[in-house]
């Protein structure tokens, strides 16, 4: 099963890196996000990726060009005609396509503009800026038990403001930070799609989040997979840093690889 990301947008709210390279190419511990999901998704077997790229692609497919390079020991015997000698092949068994989905392309364009590479199957589908402890595998066969067009990962990130009881006067009789299970569900990514969503994007300018998968819905062929573990976007510094920190402390959630 081939695993889509969508890793195209500009990232304009964290413009303090991505006025520099795209979103999912900010770094965690001296890797790319987009490093740390393809690891979660490798984790369970899924190691064939369609990267949906548009905004500053080239970062992207420089990465990809130079990872074999950068990650091995390699000696160069410029006696032998400049040979390249490779010394250790750890790497990750991965089959990467990126694709130039376009600049100014809505989601739902960047998916369709893919389409022949996923072929009539059944395809997972993520964004570049997200990671979770998620269990892929049990997510399939959610998808697969409930049938439908799309399940969707579903997770209660929770508030970051605290709750206050205030009369009208203004007093205050309690105060409590807000637990995560007080807030709704929302739509955490990590996907898994029927090929039929093609039919409901229309082009360029579709939004995924708004008639596919509405209609989906609307259809009765949309499921919410509960995710009660650990989900992260990064759309701010701060939840970059607060990655970062995860990182170093050798007790990221989203590692879930050895």
């Amino acid at each position: 099963m081939k695993v889509v990301i969508l890793a195209g947008g500009f990232g304009t709210r964290i413009s303090e890196e991505s006025h520099l390279k795209p979103k999912p190419m900010i770094e965690i511990g001296e890797k790319p996000i987009l490093w740390h999901i393809m690891k979660m998704y490798s984790y369970y077997g899924f190691n064939e990726f369609i990267i949906c790229c548009g905004y500053k692609q080239h970062v992207i497919k420089e990465w990809f060009a130079d990872y074999y390079l950068h990650n091995s020991d390699i000696t160069f015997d410029f006696t032998q005609g400049n040979k390249m000698i490779v010394h250790n092949n750890a790497l990750e068994p991965w089959k990467v396509t990126l694709i130039d989905t376009g600049l100014h392309t809505m989601t739902g364009g960047r998916v369709k503009r893919v389409q022949k590479y996923i072929g009539n199957e059944t395809f997972l589908l993520t964004y570049g800026d997200g990671v979770s402890d998620v269990n892929i595998r049990e997510l399939i066969e959610f998808h697969n038990k409930k049938g439908g067009l799309v399940t969707i990962t579903t997770c209660q990130p929770g508030g970051r403001f605290g709750i206050l009881d205030m009369d009208g006067d203004g007093s205050i009789r309690s105060f409590k930070e807000k637990k995560k299970e007080d807030g709704g569900w929302i739509n955490a990514g990590f996907m898994v799609l029927e090929p039929g969503i093609f039919d409901l994007i229309e082009g360029d300018d579709t939004i995924l989040e708004r008639y596919p998968l509405t209609e989906a819905a609307r259809r009765g062929q949309m499921n919410g997979y509960k995710h009660k573990g650990f989900w992260q976007c990064m759309d701010t510094l701060r939840e970059k840093e607060l990655r970062e920190k995860l990182w170093n402390s050798g007790d990221a959630p989203w590692k879930t690889w050895a």
